[in-house]
């Protein structure tokens, strides 16, 4: 069928004088000739647009521990830093369900391969909950090591529901609970590449796909891994999309902070036995307290974990601290003396200004901080900022930390 405008053209061409001049002319010639010339026409009309296959810039920014590849035909992720020192990388492919019976590929190249989007999964950190959460994805969450640790309200009902099984805890898995289960993918958490519940669990057809988040050690780093759960579920525009507004909101509020004319010095950390424990100066938590402009007194010191100090050392430079953030369990300033009672030397301890992230529990006791914190860094950054320039803030309330009652 032609096109109507191209239709007129023909009929009005055979109506005209100049055409029934051509007595001589072929009558059915010519119109076999208009109509190649026609059909030919609509061959060359513009096809439909096929969708464009996903950005390459959908891929990683901030993170350093995993990369996302979505260059070939289907997503491919490489975890470079699944625990400390690890001497391999872990490469997974994800390859839509859609396109499985069209796809070829090398199986070895992988560590493990997966349709998608999954249906069925065992997370084994409860930082993996809010990334499942915000997606949409929660609903295939089909069991978790130490449910008692989950915050998350949706995740609690499932667990109450008997949808979200206990699986024992994360070093010593459940392995017939996760054989019957069977789910398309196991999310683990290792600080070592010995778990032999995995090598089981590997062998018997299940993929396990190694999750490193915890080993970031920017704010932005750690929330980023919420792109490793948008591959798994078919939502990597969501996840980058969600990733930007959390990125965009802990710059804003980064760029506040700087505003403050004052910078407070703070100490952190505790006693446990005879060593206090606090955060080493290149460390994810020192990086916090650097961008809500405040002067971590150990800021210049080496390393991405933690410090062990003595009392006496902790107690020579920390004494006058304006602050005292996160002072290990405790909530109370009775319970710090309780424990030692070398802590009311501290300035922070005399001045009431210690705050705590170990009072905001979900409804099973787990800490919000530990669950929630690492993908909602511009919360974290928004309670320090309010502690320590609340003319800043003056409206917002903590959602994590709160002062020592």
């Amino acid at each position: 069928m032609f096109p109507h405008k191209q239709k007129s053209i023909l009929f009005g061409m055979l109506k005209s004088p100049i055409f029934e001049a051509m007595n001589k002319i072929n009558l059915r010639t010519v119109f076999i000739a208009l109509t190649v010339v026609l059909l030919s026409s609509c061959k060359n009309e513009k096809k439909p647009e096929v969708a464009p296959p996903l950005r390459a810039d959908l891929g990683v920014e901030n993170a350093v521990g995993f990369t996302i590849d979505n260059t070939g035909a289907f997503p491919v992720i490489k975890v470079t830093n699944p625990w400390p020192n690890a001497e391999k990388e872990f490469v997974y492919a994800f390859i839509p369900k859609d396109k499985l019976a069209q796809i070829t590929y090398p199986k070895d190249a992988y560590d493990a391969v997966v349709t998608t989007p999954i249906e069925n999964i065992i997370v084994t950190s409860t930082t993996h909950v809010p990334a499942l959460e915000v997606l949409g994805g929660l609903e295939k969450l089909s069991g978790f090591p130490d449910t008692k640790y989950i915050s998350s309200m949706p995740a609690r009902q499932m667990i109450a529901n008997g949808r979200i099984k206990e699986l024992g805890n994360n070093e010593n898995l459940n392995t017939e609970m996760v054989l019957e289960i069977q789910p398309d993918a196991i999310i683990g958490f290792a600080i070592n590449n010995q778990n032999t519940n995995y090598e089981l669990l590997q062998k018997s057809g299940i993929p396990v796909l190694f999750n490193g988040d915890w080993m970031e050690q920017t704010p932005l780093g750690k929330a980023e891994w919420l792109k490793f759960f948008g591959v798994l579920l078919n939502k990597q525009k969501m996840a980058d999309s969600v990733f930007q507004t959390i990125k965009t909101s802990y710059t804003k509020v980064k760029a506040l902070a700087q505003k403050a004319t004052h910078r407070p010095t703070v100490l952190s950390g505790s006693l446990y036995k005879d060593v206090w424990y606090l955060p080493a100066g290149e460390s994810w938590a020192a990086q916090f307290l650097k961008d809500a402009n405040a002067q971590y007194l150990w800021s210049e010191t080496k390393g991405t974990g933690s410090l062990s100090l003595s009392l006496e050392t902790t107690l020579e430079k920390g004494k006058n601290a304006d602050f005292w953030i996160s002072p290990g369990q405790f909530t109370t300033y009775s319970e710090l003396t309780s424990a030692n009672d070398h802590y009311a030397q501290f300035s922070a301890f005399s001045n009431r200004s210690i705050h705590t992230f170990a009072a905001t529990k979900g409804p099973a006791d787990g800490l919000l901080y530990y669950e929630l914190g690492p993908q909602r860094p511009d919360l974290i950054l928004k309670d320090l900022v309010h502690i320590f320039h609340p003319e800043l803030l003056p409206e917002y309330v903590p959602y994590f930390f709160q002062p020592l009652r």
